[in-house]
């Protein structure tokens, strides 16, 4: 395999991670009463809209072709965050929860990905930014999630 081609495989695993977290977002803010819940979410799905902008953007820098949805299993969780909220008892703290897990499993790929030193400055640096950004989002809905329960 080229070695821009595994970069890009490595990115389009980002990029589908992210349009599940956009989607997912969305699918959240939907699903909550509280105004501050709702512009919070809106806020990490539009977030998350630009890190898969600029994921395409360097998938096609490397001539490759960027994934153009979501995977099946973000499908699913979404799913299950609507239903669980269907069924719980505090829709918001439910919702949370599953956010900040979603948000955890979003963390290890990027942390995953960013031990592989092969990667250039101008990516690693893209995906630092992305990585704490998402980090900063989970403390975040803790901090959401103590207020609501």
């Amino acid at each position: 395999m080229k070695y821009t081609e595994e970069i890009s495989n490595k990115l389009n695993e980002l990029l589908v991670k992210n349009y599940d977290a956009e989607k997912g977002y969305l699918n959240a803010s939907e699903n909550v009463d509280s105004a501050t819940l709702k512009i919070f979410f809106k806020r990490r799905a539009t977030e998350r809209s630009e890190f898969a902008k600029e994921l395409r953007t360097e998938i096609l820098q490397y001539g490759e072709i960027p994934e153009g949805s979501g995977s099946f299993k973000g499908t699913v969780h979404r799913n299950w965050m609507s239903l669980k909220s269907l069924f719980s008892s505090n829709d918001e703290e439910a919702i949370l929860e599953e956010a900040i897990r979603g948000e955890k499993a979003s963390l290890e790929e990027y942390d995953t990905i960013l031990k592989n030193r092969t990667l250039p400055p101008t990516i690693d640096a893209m995906l630092f930014r992305h990585r704490n950004a998402i980090q900063s989002a989970i403390n975040t809905e803790k901090v959401h999630e103590e207020l609501v329960s």
